[in-house]
C-alpha cells in the first residue's frame, strides 16, 4: 500500500518549506500548492486523501476553494488553516465542510496531530460529521441546530456552553481533546477563563447523562475525550 497523500495549500512559501519536510517524515506524501487555482488542478491530478488548506489567499481564497469541492461531491477530509479566531470563523469552517481548523500561528506538530485525527475518524468519499444536523451515540443525540441534546428520547437540560462542549466532543470521537483547546473553540477565549470552566461543564454534561454510561473519558492532565462511536444523521 503507498503512502497517505497529503496536499497543503499556501501562499506563504516560508511556512511551505517549513511544514512539507515535517510531514514527510511523519510518514506521508506531500504535494504543495501556492493557490487555491493549482489545488483544484492538484486535488484532480493527485487525489489526496486529505487536504491541508489556507484560508487567506490571493486569487482565490481556501473557502472558495473548499466551497466548490463540496458542490463537487468532492468530501477528501479538509482542515482550514485561518488567522481570524472567532467564533463565526469557526462556524462558516464547519458549514462549508471542513473537518477541522487550525488558528495561525501554530505549534507544526499540532498540525500532524490534527491530521492524523482527522485520518483516523475519515473516509475517503464520506461526508464529515460536520456536514449533519443530528448527532447520535447509542441513546443519546444532539441537535446541532436546536442546540438540544437527548438521552433515549428525553430533552436533557444542559446550559448552552455545555452543548457546545459536549458538540465538539462529539465532533471528534475517540480524539483527545485538551481543556485549553475546549476553551478555544467553545468560549473562543472571549474572557479570563480558568480551565477549570471546562470541567463544570463536563460534570454537568455526566450529571444530566446519569453518570456518563461511558461516553466521556477523563485523560488525566490533559483533557477528556468522547469514547463512543458517533454517526450523523440530517
Amino acid at each position: 500500500m503507498g503512502k497517505t497523500k497529503l496536499m497543503i495549500v499556501d501562499d506563504e512559501a516560508d511556512l511551505l518549506a517549513e511544514l512539507k519536510p515535517l510531514l514527510e517524515r511523519s510518514g506521508y506524501q506531500v504535494f504543495p500548492a501556492s493557490n487555491g487555482e493549482q489545488a483544484l488542478e492538484l486535488v484532480a491530478s493527485e487525489k489526496p486523501d486529505l487536504i491541508i488548506l489556507d484560508v487567506l489567499m490571493p486569487r482565490l481564497d481556501g473557502r472558495n476553494v473548499l466551497r466548490r469541492l463540496r458542490e463537487a461531491g468532492n468530501w477528501t477530509p479538509v482542515i482550514l488553516l485561518t488567522k481570524v479566531n472567532t467564533s463565526a470563523e469557526r462556524v462558516l469552517s464547519l458549514q462549508e465542510g471542513a473537518d477541522d481548523y487550525l488558528n495561525k500561528p501554530f505549534d507544526p506538530l499540532e498540525l500532524v496531530a490534527r491530521v492524523q485525527a482527522v485520518l483516523r475518524r475519515t473516509q475517503r468519499g464520506s461526508l464529515p460529521l460536520a456536514s449533519f444536523r443530528h448527532l447520535v451515540s447509542g441513546e443519546l443525540s444532539l441537535d446541532r441546530q436546536m442546540r438540544q441534546a437527548r438521552l433515549a428520547g428525553e430533552l436533557l437540560n444542559l446550559t448552552t456552553r455545555a452543548v457546545g462542549v459536549l458538540e465538539f466532543l462529539m465532533l471528534h470521537p475517540r480524539e483527545i481533546i485538551t481543556r485549553e483547546r475546549l476553551l478555544d473553540e467553545v468560549w473562543g477565549w472571549s474572557e479570563a477563563l480558568e480551565t477549570r470552566a471546562v470541567d463544570i461543564r463536563i460534570a454537568e454534561i455526566r450529571k444530566v447523562l446519569e453518570k456518563d454510561q461511558g461516553y466521556i473519558e477523563t485523560v488525566i492532565g490533559t483533557g477528556y475525550r468522547f469514547v463512543a462511536e458517533v454517526q450523523g444523521e440530517q
